[in-house]
């Protein structure tokens, strides 16, 4: 592709598992010397309708023409969305991490919907996607990809938490750096607010009123997945299976099911940072606008929170995946193995082009 790769605009595209709509994030790259910097010229997220949440919410028990029409649909609404967002802007790339409906990396699958060459024809420009399967096919856990972006971008912190869907850790070493999955963390917390009639628990209000089941807690932390070593990631269908009947158990009060939600995850999360050697991580993702989750997170660990702008709480992961479409572009490294666990590094991602 004829750019200019040390001074590149793309425009990132995450589709996160707490289904809140398509985050889009334009950023330009420029490269000085070894070191990358960035600047996000706009931001903004584009709700899923409650047709199509539905549909996502669904998906892992469609049948398989259904599914391969939601593929073609998100890429659809990625597409536009991309489209009717640059309305002038110029970006050379769309990286898309697209919508994960099925993540079994123990059987050598995962799989992201929402079609690249659907978005580089409405688009009109040139998509990456499908960020994780090299890295599976390569006997990898496809995920997490974001910490290979977070060394470069972020060189100034060692230790990262996202509080997404799922929440989890990356920990940059001098020679090396690891990642995993965590917990369920919006996923859960969500599904409970959905159940008082609200989207979400704004700045963990409702919780604050609970009281921990202590029962319920116990049952939440021997899960076999929290015994299991890195590296390891976790898909909507394990908290389906695992966690949600769990939390859903009628004959324990909402708000005491929804305290006890966040002081499981904010115990596993303290637990994990605890390995970091540091005593600042920085916090981004839907989670870390919860006070009262990131307030138990500090009380129960010896690791502080650190809050970056909205900006970035909310579009780190977009921000991440369009640099991982650069060096995709590059034809660079964007995998690491040591977070992984694939026998190698890789350059994850299929390209569209438009023309």
């Amino acid at each position: 592709m004829k750019i200019d790769q040390n001074n590149a605009r793309i425009l990132g595209v995450m589709s996160g598992s707490s289904l809140d709509g398509i985050d889009l994030a334009l950023c330009h790259f420029q490269k000085g010397g070894e070191r990358w910097t960035f600047r996000v010229e706009a931001a903004t997220t584009v709700p899923y309708g409650g047709a199509m949440r539905n549909r996502l919410l669904r998906a892992t028990e469609a049948a398989g023409l259904e599914l391969a029409r939601l593929h073609r649909d998100i890429g659809i609404a990625i597409g536009t969305a991309c489209r009717d967002f640059l309305n002038g802007r110029h970006a050379d790339l769309i990286a898309s991490h697209g919508h994960t409906i099925f993540h079994q990396p123990d059987e050598g699958l995962t799989l992201q919907v929402g079609s690249g060459a659907h978005i580089a024809a409405i688009s009109g420009v040139a998509t990456a996607c499908d960020f994780r399967t090299l890295d599976v096919a390569l006997g990898g856990q496809g995920a997490p990809l974001v910490p290979f972006g977070e060394r470069h971008l972020f060189p100034e912190h060692c230790a990262f938490m996202n509080l997404g869907g799922i929440a989890n850790v990356a920990i940059h070493g001098v020679d090396n750096t690891i990642g995993y999955d965590i917990c369920p963390c919006n996923q859960a917390l969500d599904l409970l607010a959905q159940e008082a009639g609200v989207p979400y628990d704004a700045n963990g209000e409702l919780a604050r009123t609970g009281a921990v089941n202590v029962e319920l807690l116990g049952k939440l932390n021997a899960l076999a997945f929290y015994r299991q070593e890195p590296p390891r990631s976790l898909g909507r269908e394990w908290f389906d299976e695992r966690m949600k009947p769990l939390i859903t158990e009628a004959s324990i009060p909402l708000k005491n099911r929804m305290r006890t939600a966040v002081e499981h995850i904010a115990g596993q999360v303290a637990r994990e940072l605890a390995k970091a050697g540091t005593d600042i991580a920085l916090f981004t993702g839907g989670g870390a606008h919860n006070g009262f989750l990131i307030e138990r997170t500090g009380a129960l660990g010896r690791v502080r929170p650190e809050l970056p702008s909205k900006e970035l709480i909310d579009y780190k992961e977009a921000v991440i995946f369009a640099f991982l479409g650069l060096m995709r572009m590059r034809g660079e490294v964007n995998t690491l193995a040591s977070v992984t666990g694939a026998k190698r590094d890789s350059i994850g991602g299929a390209l569209y082009l438009p023309n």
